[in-house]
This record gives structure tokens, C-alpha cells and sequence, in this order.
């Protein structure tokens, strides 16, 4: 291997620990791991259903053809130190490293276990004598986890959270309370006659 094709594989990033005559620092090279050539590279971009993953695997396959750091970050959409990261990410974990990992989210305000208290007493449904309520609405449901646990949830929060046990939304159909179920029946058995006779 020549010292050209060594130069080739390394994307050059700062180094705390050398420094130039007039102090600067001076920067340190990363090796590129070996075990990936610039045609697998990409070959693994065209194959990759993710655009993100897919430009950075092109830049790293620029960097391996001995492109200068820049024009291969310009392949990837991206700075030097940016390519330097996904180096060290790609160095790491291979091809699965250049993925963007998903953010875990905030940390849910209700433990399972209070989650799966509220889930039965949704599924036991309100008493009317005592929770002065027929049905449980989420604003009732908000009402009680503040109650019992000192934690207050949105409506749209205590909705989510009956969705993810498995409750769906229902709501009656509207009924005028003038309504009359003779007439009804008398409407559904004309309306059947005229729409056999058509």
C-alpha cells in the first residue's frame, strides 16, 4: 500500500493533542474501516430504501476513492465535521451506523402499573351513584388521575393513553328526544315498499 492510497481511506478531524509551531492545533487523521469498498459502499446506497443513509454511504465511498474531505461531504449534503461523525458512527456499528436512530421520546407521567389501574377502571365503567357520571368522558378520566396521582394530563393525553389500551372512541348516535319509535318503523317498512317497486 502506498502512502498515497493510506492518505486515501482517512478523513482528517482536530486533534487536542498536536499542534502546529505557532500553536494551532493540527489535525489528526481517522482511518476509514477497510473492510468496505467504494463499489460496496455503493452498492449499498442504491439498495438502502432511506435517503439519509444512502448520501452518507456515497460520501464514505468518495472519501474511499481519495476525493478531498470536502467534496465528499458536498456528496452527502453535509460539513467535514459532519462527515467526521458519521465516520466514527460508520468505524463503529458498519452500514446499520449511518441510520438515524430515532429520539426515545419523553418519559410517559404514568407508570404501567397506573396505566393498567386506569385501563380497569375504564373497562369496569363509572358508577353513577358515586362518580356522579354514566359514561367515562376524558375530562372525567383527567379528573381522576389527578385525584389519585397528582398528575395532570391533557385531555388529548388521557385519549392517547385509552387508545394505546386498546379503548376506541364511541359515540352514541344522535336522538331527538320528541322521537317516536312508531313512526320510525312506519318509515323504515314504506320506505322498503318503495324501494322494491323501483
Amino acid at each position: 500500500m502506498s502512502q498515497g492510497d493510506s492518505l486515501a481511506n482517512r478523513v482528517v478531524i482536530p486533534s487536542p493533542d498536536r499542534a502546529t509551531d505557532s500553536g494551532a492545533e493540527m489535525p489528526a487523521a481517522v482511518e476509514l474501516r477497510d473492510d468496505f469498498s467504494a463499489i460496496e459502499l455503493r452498492r449499498l446506497a442504491t439498495r438502502s430504501r432511506d435517503a439519509n443513509r444512502a448520501r452518507r454511504l456515497l460520501a464514505l465511498a468518495g472519501v474511499r476513492d481519495g476525493m478531498s474531505r470536502e467534496a465528499a461531504a458536498l456528496i452527502g449534503g453535509m460539513d467535514r465535521q459532519t462527515l467526521r461523525d458519521w465516520v466514527h458512527a460508520f468505524n463503529a456499528r458498519g452500514p446499520d451506523g449511518l441510520v438515524n436512530a430515532k429520539a426515545p421520546g419523553a418519559k410517559p407521567k404514568l407508570s404501567p402499573g397506573q396505566q393498567a389501574e386506569i385501563a380497569a377502571l375504564v373497562e369496569a365503567g363509572p358508577d353513577p351513584e358515586t362518580d356522579s357520571v354514566v359514561r367515562w368522558r376524558c375530562v372525567d378520566l383527567r379528573r381522576i388521575i389527578m385525584a389519585r396521582y397528582a398528575i395532570d394530563l391533557d385531555e388529548v393525553s388521557v385519549g392517547r393513553l385509552l387508545k394505546a389500551s386498546g379503548f376506541s372512541h364511541v359515540s352514541p348516535r344522535p336522538q331527538h328526544p320528541d322521537q317516536e319509535a312508531a313512526v320510525i318503523e312506519d318509515f323504515k317498512k314504506n320506505s322498503r315498499r318503495w324501494w322494491r317497486k323501483r
